[in-house]
């Protein structure tokens, strides 16, 4: 027999997931380690490397690194130069590939 409307709306609805309490971030920021699953000979090495990190020998933290030109910054976020398109890849391009030979 079917459940009448009645016995399903009587039902409190429980949802599935649980959430844990309220978060709360630490004060201090943590130091760096690796992955407790990395590779014995990496955990090794993890720690040689964040030791010798150059901010640290500055007494700097990333965030307090400040560049006021672009080329001050590590090349890393420069804008990659665009070198020139031959007339063959704007051909390509604006007729969507199938002027290919």
């Amino acid at each position: 027999m079917h459940a009448t409307l009645r016995v399903l709306a009587a039902r409190v609805h429980q949802p599935l997931i649980k959430f844990p309490g309220k978060r709360s971030w630490p004060s201090n920021p943590t130091a760096p380690h690796a992955h407790p699953a990395a590779p014995p000979e990496f955990q090794k090495r993890f720690s040689d490397v964040a030791t010798a990190s150059p901010l640290k020998a500055k007494g700097e933290t990333p965030s307090s690194v400040v560049v006021s030109e672009f080329w001050e910054a590590p090349e890393r976020f420069w804008r990659p130069r665009m070198r020139e398109l031959e007339a063959s890849e704007i051909e390509a391009i604006l007729s969507g590939g199938a002027s290919l030979h």
